[in-house]
């Protein structure tokens, strides 16, 4: 009898314990002992990218690697279910394919999750909506957030301090082992500026090391000619005027057409800003891994590019906020044929970049 009560004990705790154990990340195991203050600076490849900023955070190997931790750390969320990693996933370039994000106990977000990938050459806020002012404060607001996480900063500290894994590894990161959500943001905000992309296809075209299939450059030359009803045979796509420089975007909030005032349910930027020029304005996310990221929008209401580019076809719903320029293709539409717009979509095809995200520097540490 005490051998069968034995045997049914180990099959009720060997789940937990090998739960518990798979949450030691192994780049963690080796942190208990010697550890000490590390301020060694992460190597850092930004390629064609201009040099960025660093500010007052400057990435450290040890800073990443504990913001890396955090970031795959599902002790954030209120019952340890799910982490930064579960709404930012790196083989969809760290997007989200649910059209809204799940929190804890199923309750979904109120917009599509942005890609989180180049952050460090985002200069105007975070979020769709920019209430973010820097990036290490967006780190912390999921965690706050009723319908993403649920949890109290005060508890994820005491959850952190109670492991073996995390005092040392904010001691290597920060020269002590003391916790503060104000830390948590630092790493993790170091982490997030650690993530590139910029080893695509048209990346090395431009490097000389690759070629753009004739359908690709046709796609190419739509993607930056602008639009000219005058001369329709010069005409272009017109993308470049908000999509443009090496990331893609241009750090502005837009209204892209999507809806009449009457159904603007989502006032966007305005909400932060209480300016009415920003109703139903968004950032403009950039087209890097676009291919990767559907759905798309704010809301995730398209599925597929070919949606996208029939909406800037032909879509484009007038109102009073609406970006002018897209309001001025209204007159005519962009009037792209359908090879138009396989050669437009075989071009954005060429931003994936294969190499970022099966980067084991951004993956997931406890897997």
């Amino acid at each position: 009898m005490k051998l069968k009560k034995s045997v049914v004990l180990i099959a009720l705790l060997t789940p937990l314990v090998f739960s518990l154990c798979k949450r030691e990340p192994e780049i963690a195991i080796n942190m208990s002992n010697n550890a000490a203050y590390d301020d060694t600076p992460y190597d850092l490849d930004y390629g064609r990218f201009a040099e960025p900023d660093m500010g007052d955070n400057a990435l450290t190997i040890e800073g990443v690697k504990l913001g890396r931790l955090l970031f795959y750390e599902t002790q954030l969320s209120k019952d340890n279910s799910i982490s930064c990693g579960s709404c930012h996933i790196q083989e969809k370039g760290f997007s989200d394919p649910n059209r809204l994000s799940e929190g804890v106990d199923g309750s979904l977000g109120k917009r599509q999750a942005m890609p989180v990938f180049n952050m460090l050459w985002h200069t105007n806020e975070f979020f769709w909506d920019g209430r973010a002012h820097l990036l290490r404060d967006q780190s912390l607001m999921p965690i706050q957030d009723d319908l993403e996480m649920k949890e109290t900063l005060e508890n994820v500290v005491a959850k952190l301090n109670a492991t073996n894994t995390y005092p040392a590894q904010f001691l290597r990161a920060f020269g002590d082992e003391e916790i503060t959500a104000e830390r948590m943001s630092l790493a993790m905000e170091q982490f997030m500026n650690s993530i590139i992309s910029n080893q695509s296809k048209y990346d090395k075209y431009l490097d000389g090391q690759a070629s753009l299939t004739d359908s690709e450059e046709r796609g190419r030359i739509l993607f930056s000619a602008e639009y000219n009803p005058g001369f329709p045979n010069l005409s272009g796509a017109d993308c470049a005027h908000c999509h443009g420089g090496n990331n893609f975007d241009n750090n502005r909030y837009m209204n892209n057409g999507l809806d009449s005032e009457a159904n603007q349910t989502d006032i966007g930027r305005e909400a932060v800003t209480e300016d009415p020029k920003d109703r139903a304005a968004f950032k403009v996310p950039s087209l890097r891994n676009i291919e990767l990221t559907a759905p798309y929008m704010h809301d995730g209401r398209f599925t597929t590019l070919e949606e996208v580019v029939d909406h800037y076809d032909h879509g484009i719903v007038i109102s009073g906020s609406v970006d002018p320029a897209l309001a001025f293709s209204t007159q005519t539409g962009l009037q792209l044929s359908d090879q138009d717009k396989i050669d437009l979509i075989n071009f954005l095809k060429t931003l994936t970049d294969e190499e970022f995200i099966a980067d084991e520097r951004f993956s997931d540490p406890f897997k």
